[in-house]
């Protein structure tokens, strides 16, 4: 049994549509698929008819942008199987317009220093609910100024440490987002702890018994990181989680559908206790 948990489409930052994802996931022999666009749900019901027809089974997920305070950083929550995603919505939407707010700010920087258009950006987020930093690098490359989404350009410009043209602002309150989902009749398990060095507020978090569960299974955590995130799922309980993060062309490593996968137990644990709520 093979569930990849974590994938995005063009909703959000992903270069595959729905039914391509789907596609593949079953030519890669996926049985459990979580399409977790990053802060909106607009796949559920197109992803249902198609994965059905597929004969693949669907778990709703949506991917929530957060911020922790004690620290200033960034932090991702996935949200699994809420029973009333209505909840999430108000949610998704203030995320989204933070992240069009800085990538706008981001463009304006970027055409400072390069002779590209807003529209040679946007013509590349029609499908998407938000602009982000992979449709600014694609507006580059298109126009010959990279020839990679992750190279020396993107390191100048959008490092979050001193990209020149980098900027973040604050997402919804970790403790906030999480409180939100459950309200929402979800699961929340932390996404990747190694990409934004959160694994002391997964700790905090753990420790209150606030999450529900954390993903292991990511291309950011070496094997080292991932024996540390599994003594703190055992020493709580918490679920243990797997997935791809695909992006297609976006990607910022190879990776692809069903490169990293949740255990078929966890996956029950999930469904069990969003049953619960």
């Amino acid at each position: 049994m093979i569930c990849d948990l974590h994938c995005h489409t063009k909703l959000s930052d992903g270069s595959l549509g729905i039914e391509d994802i789907i596609l593949q996931a079953r030519r890669t022999g996926i049985d459990w698929l979580s399409i977790t666009d990053h802060d909106t749900m607009a796949s559920f019901s197109r992803a249902d008819v198609l994965a059905e027809r597929a004969g693949i089974n669907i778990l709703h997920g949506v991917e929530l942008s957060a911020w922790d305070k004690e620290r200033s950083s960034k932090v991702h929550i996935l949200c699994y199987a809420p029973q009333k995603p209505d909840r999430l919505e108000g949610l998704c939407l203030k995320s989204c317009e933070i992240r069009k707010e800085c990538s706008k700010e981001m463009i304006e920087k970027v055409m400072e220093k390069y002779p590209i258009t807003l529209e040679s950006v946007l013509k590349h987020t029609t499908a998407s609910k938000s602009i982000f930093k992979q449709h600014i690098m694609r507006a580059l490359i298109d126009y010959g100024y990279a020839l990679e989404f992750y190279g020396d350009l993107d390191r100048e410009l959008f490092n979050p440490v001193n990209g020149s043209c980098y900027v973040e602002r604050e997402y919804p309150d970790v403790h906030f987002v999480i409180d939100l989902i459950h309200t929402a009749k979800g699961v929340a398990v932390m996404a990747h702890p190694a990409q934004y060095d959160n694994i002391e507020l997964l700790e905090e978090l753990a420790r209150s018994g606030k999450i529900d569960g954390v993903e292991i299974g990511h291309y950011s955590a070496d094997e080292n990181y991932r024996k540390e995130l599994r003594a703190i799922a055992s020493r709580y309980e918490l679920i243990e989680t797997g997935g791809s993060d695909f992006h297609g062309l976006y990607n910022s490593v190879p990776t692809h559908l069903g490169s990293e996968t949740t255990t078929f137990e966890n996956l029950e644990r999930i469904r069990k206790l969003a049953a619960k709520k």
